[in-house]
């Protein structure tokens, strides 16, 4: 009993300090929105970062990274995260290496404020509409072909089961291979902790993990190979979930 209402508490206290920092982060990445990719997605994530980097200890939620090294400086990659709470977004966006974009859902770009930095940092698609997400496909291989890493939560949405992943689509893999740049697996840990899918207005503070997997190369491959690809990547990411979550 005591543990939900200080959960609650707690939440309430994230909400307002994410509402008020980013009244302060506003204007400088709204007027970066002027400028074309990649210099907008650029000025948006220097911002984002130190954003992030204030922010998440604040809440008692620090974030480590392990794999920044696997990152070789000019390449751009395919990343593909396990998805579990609304907090990954923020932390997968400002913690990966370098610029980068993430597909993100239309109806959360029309929130009042914190849509517009939805829209600029991320790829909008309406997942119910098949010329949207023929869109998206297109503005993913136009960022990646200006240097941007496209961020990718195979899932789908987030994981409210008890599994450690649900079924991977093939979105992520398929870009990878017809852009025949490298997929780089990842894993973020203890999110599920700090916001539990099954609690209503609840969180908790705990350190949050973020581990970066050696790239897997594509040239050569082509979409045939696409599910044994997935499949691999899934086994890794959740043989890696199992053992350290």
């Amino acid at each position: 009993m005591l543990k939900n209402i200080l959960g609650r508490i707690f939440a309430l206290w994230c909400l307002l300090l994410f509402a008020g920092t980013m009244l302060i982060v506003f204007i400088p990445i709204w007027i970066f929105s002027f400028w074309p990719d990649p210099i907008k997605s650029k000025g948006f994530l220097a911002i984002g970062r130190i954003w992030m980097i204030v922010y998440m200890p604040l809440i008692g939620c620090p974030v480590r990274r392990r794999g920044t090294e696997y990152f070789t400086p000019g390449q751009t990659y395919v990343i593909v995260c396990n998805h579990n709470s609304l907090i990954d977004v923020p932390v997968t966006t400002a913690k990966i290496p370098g610029a980068n974009k993430t597909l993100a859902k239309a109806s959360m770009g029309k929130i009042p404020l914190f849509g517009v930095l939805y829209r600029i940092g991320g790829i909008m698609v309406d997942r119910n509409s098949e010329a949207s997400r023929k869109q998206s496909v297109i503005e993913m291989k136009h960022a990646l072909s200006l240097g941007l890493h496209i961020l990718l939560y195979p899932e789908g949405t987030r994981n409210r089961t008890k599994e450690p992943l649900k079924a991977f689509y093939d979105g992520a893999f398929a870009l990878a291979i017809d852009t025949q740049l490298p997929l780089m697996p990842s894993v973020l840990l203890h999110t599920r902790k700090i916001v539990p899918a099954e609690k209503k207005f609840f969180a908790w503070p705990h350190r949050i993990d973020y581990h970066f997997f050696p790239p897997i190369p594509t040239e050569g491959l082509t979409r045939d190979d696409l599910p044994a690809l997935k499949e691999k990547v899934f086994k890794q990411m959740w043989d890696f979930y199992t053992t350290h979550e």
